[in-house]
């Protein structure tokens, strides 16, 4: 297991005073936005087929051996604290993206056991970014927005403090460009013992001061994440029911018990 090293030292703009929120007046005005897909969280086997279908298909075109052991679901997708998100076309509900999000409310995250997490990151609500997975072809850039969108979204709505990714590259740059920032500074790509010891480099991500941080920058995403509704994305517990057949299962005994 990798060592922290100093402690990774917490990311420059943590050391930066920023107002706790923007005046009302400040932000933009709220537009809405149809898409030709939805996005939500997969809820039942048949969903979590696609998913597994678009992950493979997006690993093999890149790590072509990782991806052989990606044709069926992992255990981790439905572990307790374990949502699977999903992009469907709304013509033919063929898939187009995916991503998975581990948090870490009941078992340490995945990546731990490959690396140390720095002092700073103790006692913080987590949320690790995997297996991203999207179409091929012009369309999927909105799509990989629309993902990240729905990750950002289901942050805020389940109180994480700090989303952490395992990126190679070139994928890294697509979260630097996000802001997300190196939780090792200057340790660059190292190799990771749970993703078959390929080369990742280890990045976190702020989640309450997104806003403050992309407006500063004058992102441009910023009002496409935060002033644009999306009526096909929908990241809610209740209202998509979450698949995770393990966690209803002790929810279920759980209750017997108490009856």
């Amino acid at each position: 297991m990798i060592q922290s090293v100093a402690s990774a030292l917490a990311p420059r703009h943590r050391l930066q005073a920023m107002p706790a929120r923007f005046a009302a007046s400040d932000a933009p005005a709220r537009t809405e936005e149809s898409l030709p897909f939805t996005v939500r969280l997969v809820r039942n086997e048949a969903d979590l087929k696609k998913a597994v279908q678009i992950r493979h298909a997006a690993y093999a075109r890149h790590m072509p051996m990782v991806a052989e052991s990606l044709k069926v679901p992992e255990d981790a997708d439905t572990q307790d604290g374990v949502v699977v998100l999903l992009a469907e076309s709304k013509l033919d509900g063929s898939p187009l993206g995916t991503a998975r999000i581990q948090t870490n409310q009941f078992r340490p995250l995945g990546l731990e056991e490959s690396v140390q997490l720095p002092d700073w990151l103790r006692g913080q609500t987590l949320a690790h970014i995997s297996r991203l997975g999207i179409i091929q072809g012009s369309g999927g850039r909105l799509v990989k927005f629309m993902l990240f969108k729905g990750l950002f979204q289901y942050w805020e709505q389940n109180g994480i403090d700090w989303a952490l990714v395992a990126a190679r590259a070139p994928l890294d740059r697509m979260y630097q460009q996000l802001l997300f920032e190196d939780v090792f500074p200057g340790q660059g790509f190292t190799p990771l013992a749970h993703m078959n010891n390929v080369p990742h480099r280890v990045m976190a991500f702020e989640v309450g001061t997104a806003l403050q941080r992309w407006t500063q920058a004058n992102h441009p995403l910023t009002n496409f994440i935060c002033y644009t509704d999306h009526p096909d994305l929908d990241v809610g517990h209740m209202q998509a029911a979450a698949y995770a057949p393990r966690y209803r299962s002790n929810q279920r005994a759980r209750s017997h018990a108490t009856a």
